[in-house]
């Protein structure tokens, strides 16, 4: 069984140091055209210098209308590329694989986001979002495919699908959102051809050594777990990918699904046959012995986003002592102005998880 600290390669890319990675993070520290701010890349190089094996860009959008959040970085125009490039030089140089989390917010948009009418696969009600046309279908695929030809251009090692937490390729997937009545709609095969049509056009457009990953959730966020569970099976089975990403939210927790009762959410994917793609996971990876515990349940590596903000050396502190104590919320905000979160950083954080701060 490899350990945190073994190097792990994938079917593409260049190897990758540690099991360590960073998780996708939203921190609306970017400019609002979607280019980079200083901000955002002090923040992700830091955790590349803190010896995190791979760092994965926030949620990146790939059409102006999918932008979920304000100071979303942006991957769906040529003007970010200069930014981008700029990231991906900084990463790249402290020996950490760098990827961008291509991603449309779907129906978790709102008109004062984007100042239009969210789109999704299908009319909902509920978020007031259209469903897309078969066109629009069609554009959304390319434009999945563009933003990962401006990922290789600046020079990123590879790109991962943002197929989770309700956001627009997880509106797909969703047997209770994607009520379409053609090839996109319906069945599972159906659901599932969108992602499976992004995959193929990215191996077609992109070098052969592009990583290409995809993050599905395994249950809630409009998903049944069996059709969390078949995804995931589907994309092992075909080998179209080089990691998959399964966001628990808490890797201890058991199945929700009573079709699933007392099995742990965790072994729902580890039991699956994965031929060359590589299973992570994360969600309440707090401690070493949080990491250690996911390795031991049987995944190929661990993705640290909580622990991250509040250590952004977290790999290089094992490295030197596997039983060190991170440090524990709540904190000063000075403390996480020291860890690079931005002022903007921090609003948005005090506003999601107020336990961070001690003042």
């Amino acid at each position: 069984m490899p350990n945190l600290l073994d190097a792990i390669k994938f079917k593409r890319g260049p190897k990758i140091k540690n099991r360590f990675f960073l998780a996708p993070l939203t921190n609306q520290q970017s400019l609002e055209d979607g280019t980079l701010s200083d901000d955002e890349y002090k923040w992700l190089t830091m955790r590349a210098k803190g010896g995190f094996g791979m760092t994965m860009t926030c949620a990146s959008h790939v059409q102006e209308i999918g932008k979920g959040f304000p100071g979303q970085l942006g991957i769906w125009s040529d003007h970010h590329i200069e930014g981008l490039t700029r990231l991906a030089d900084g990463i790249k140089q402290a020996d950490s694989i760098a990827i961008v989390q291509l991603h449309h917010a779907g129906l978790k948009t709102s008109k004062e986001i984007t100042g239009g009418t969210p789109v999704t696969a299908f009319n909902h009600a509920e978020s007031g979002a259209r469903g897309l046309t078969h066109s629009e279908v069609k554009k959304l695929i390319e434009d999945f495919i563009a933003g990962a030809k401006r990922a290789e251009k600046a020079g990123f090692d590879g790109v991962e699908l943002h197929g989770a937490h309700s956001y627009i390729l997880c509106n797909f997937l969703s047997a209770e959102v994607n009520q379409r009545e053609d090839e996109y709609g319906g069945s599972f095969e159906n659901r599932a051809r969108i992602l499976s049509e992004i995959i193929d056009g990215i191996k077609n457009e992109c070098h052969r050594d592009f990583i290409i990953g995809v993050r599905l959730s395994a249950e809630k966020f409009g998903m049944r777990t069996k059709d969390s569970v078949e995804t995931a099976r589907k994309l092992m089975n075909e080998d179209v990918i080089d990691f998959l990403d399964m966001s628990l939210w808490d890797i201890f927790k058991q199945a929700d699904d009573e079709d699933f009762k007392g099995r742990s959410l965790i072994s729902l994917f580890t039991n699956l046959e994965r031929k060359n793609v590589q299973l992570g996971v994360a969600g309440k990876i707090r401690t070493p012995q949080d990491a250690e515990a996911a390795m031991n349940a049987g995944v190929d590596w661990v993705m640290l986003g909580r622990a991250a903000m509040l250590e952004c050396d977290f790999p290089k502190k094992y490295l030197q002592d596997a039983n060190f104590k991170p440090v524990e919320m709540p904190v000063p905000s000075s403390y996480l102005t020291a860890q690079g979160l931005s002022k903007k950083f921090q609003i948005y954080v005090r506003g999601r998880w107020p336990e961070f701060f001690a003042d």
